[in-house]
């Protein structure tokens, strides 16, 4: 079992952002398993966070940028495909600008850092999204392959019909030796006839001949020349790398890339998370939940997991006339009580809980509940749908946010936590 990785120490960086020309400092921080790789804005007012998923991204121009509301972090991809290549899986990215130093134009120096804070294994698996189906995309020139494979592969091609570099080529099995050696180094390129279009639009106000190779009409203007001879399109697939870390985790497939870029990345990306939602959804039935869960009847009040995912289970109870309870419960008016409303949210967030490999063999407590509300009465004939999402989980505890509705009308809501023991 692979185990998921985060960084040893806190560690920094600071350079100017390729885009913005400001400078800012980057701190890597240890964080914890499954917490995934965070941006932390520290130059405004409590610190804001921004997860790097696909779901966060906000722009593509020359790089991809993710934000929440007007929380922003711009060209994200050198950083994310060093993470990437060095299989660190969560770890806290702290800046004080929005946008990350350029460095060198690579991903070299964010590897050295990362070396620098050393690696730490974490008490977790590795989430890798396993590509099992060919899936094809499209767009005028552009094209991208996703295939299955044993190992992460990255097939690339890149064209340039009007400039000396023509025609470029290709192809690595990515691990982190062939990460460091090979991709990582590779610098962003760019051409001499686009650079004062693109300062008049804001952009590579930080660009120099120090941190991005630069194209002219006779070939590489940089003095030193290119770390490769093929180094533009080692780095596209250093930003291809960048992007799919955006999954929240590895991939592993056979990737062939054809003139695509940050924008067609994303795409990709998007439609590789919609793969990914798909095959997480796992439905169980009473019999698989009577394995997970030590209640019984009259007191088992979940009748099906309709789906249970990623930090995510909807779970389903037929109320029918004959539940015990109504005997008792206002007789001639039969009502759910409340309590028992309560208990069936409880016990699909159980579900959830105890169903995790770590947890299995523990029970799961009633630690708290908070901000329950009861909207109107369930009764006999209803369908009661309860959809609870997982806000913390530690090893002894875990924290959750549960709404049961009918009819897609809310019936109740309530926050829960738990403590996890052993039997």
């Amino acid at each position: 079992m692979d185990r998921q990785k985060t960084i040893g120490k806190v560690v920094s960086y600071k350079g100017v952002g390729l885009h913005m020309g400001k400078e800012v400092t980057l701190t890597l921080e240890p964080a914890s398993r499954d917490e995934g790789v965070v941006f932390i804005r520290e130059d405004l007012p409590g610190a804001p966070q921004v997860s790097a998923r696909t779901n966060r991204v906000t722009s593509n121009k020359r790089g991809t940028s993710i934000g929440e509301e007007k929380v922003g972090v711009h060209t994200v991809e050198h950083i994310l495909a060093a993470l990437a290549g060095l299989c660190i899986d969560n770890v806290k990215v702290r800046i004080d600008g929005e946008e990350i130093p350029a460095a060198d134009g690579s991903a070299l120096p964010f590897v050295r850092l990362i070396q620098e804070a050393g690696i730490m294994l974490q008490d977790a698996p590795r989430r890798v999204f396993i590509v099992k189906e060919p899936l094809w995309m499209e767009e005028d020139a552009r094209r991208l392959v996703v295939l299955p494979c044993s190992e992460f592969k990255i097939t690339y091609t890149v064209d340039f019909p009007f400039s000396p570099l023509k025609s470029e080529f290709g192809e690595f099995t990515i691990d982190e030796d062939t990460f460091i050696q090979e991709i990582a180094p590779s610098r962003t390129f760019g051409f001499m006839e686009e650079v004062e279009e693109l300062k008049k639009a804001g952009l590579v106000q930080g660009g120099s001949l120090e941190n991005a190779v630069v194209i002219g009409k006779e070939g590489v203007i940089n003095k030193e020349g290119l770390r490769f001879p093929n180094e533009p399109v080692r780095h596209k697939i250093l930003d291809l790398i960048g992007d799919l870390y955006l999954l929240g985790g590895p991939i592993q497939a056979h990737i062939i890339a054809v003139k695509a870029g940050h924008l067609f990345n994303v795409k990709l990306v998007k439609k590789l998370e919609n793969l990914k939602e798909e095959k997480s959804l796992i439905s169980l039935d009473i019999n698989a939940i009577n394995d997970i869960l030590p209640h019984r009847y009259p007191f088992l009040l979940v009748d099906r997991i309709l789906s249970l995912k990623d930090k995510e289970i909807v779970g389903l109870k037929n109320i029918t006339i004959n539940e015990p309870f109504f005997k008792g419960h206002f007789p001639g008016h039969p009502v759910v009580p409340a309590a028992l409303i309560i208990e069936a949210m409880a016990q699909v967030a159980g579900v959830y809980l105890l169903n995790k490999t770590e947890n299995k063999g523990k029970l799961a407590y009633f630690a708290g509940i908070d901000k329950a509300r009861f909207r109107r009465p369930v009764v006999p004939g209803d369908q009661l749908i309860t959809r609870v999402k997982i806000l913390n989980l530690r090893k002894t505890m875990g924290r959750v946010q549960a709404v049961s509705t009918v009819a897609e009308e809310v019936v109740a809501e309530a926050h829960f936590l738990f403590s996890l023991v052993k039997r």
